[in-house]
């Protein structure tokens, strides 16, 4: 029988948006991000079945995906000809005090240097990056043993 790990909401300027992961199996875990399902589960050195991406794959591509859509959107406002953004993200460096990210972006399209340099700026303003960068405050509530969280 499934068990509720987690509830998380996600606020952003427009609406609240409920993000719940719930054990499926061993460290599987299903997660529903509005109409949206995803598995995420370890390695299999780690204990897990390699089923889905790890939680800190997961925040890699957050960061990743939010890049490239910020960057998308951006140059599509200016009528820029970015053809595509892709963007690489891995963890480089990770202690108790301290997590380093590479970002590595790619732009294709007919962009002059001005535009490529801009594009970059925009990209330290994608709002993953900045929940990061800005670090952010997780306020956690344990339910009672009785009281069953969201379905």
């Amino acid at each position: 029988m499934a068990e509720s790990t987690t509830i998380t909401k996600h606020i952003t300027d427009e609406e609240t948006t409920m993000i719940q992961a719930r054990r499926k199996d061993q460290l599987q875990i299903d997660i529903k991000a509005g109409q949206h399902e995803l598995l995420s589960d370890v390695a299999t050195s780690l204990g897990g079945t390699d089923a889905g991406p790890s939680p800190h794959e997961i925040l890699e591509a957050a960061l990743g995906a939010c890049t490239s859509m910020t960057l998308q959107m951006y140059a599509a406002r200016k009528k820029w000809d970015l053809t595509s953004c892709d963007t690489e993200v891995k963890f480089v460096r990770e202690d108790k005090e301290r997590v380093v990210l590479e970002r590595i972006i790619h732009l294709r399209g007919n962009l002059d240097e001005m535009q490529r340099q801009r594009l970059f700026e925009i990209a330290e303003k994608c709002p993953i990056h900045e929940v990061l960068t800005r670090g952010a405050e997780v306020q956690s509530k344990l339910l009672p043993a009785n009281e069953k969280g969201a379905k």
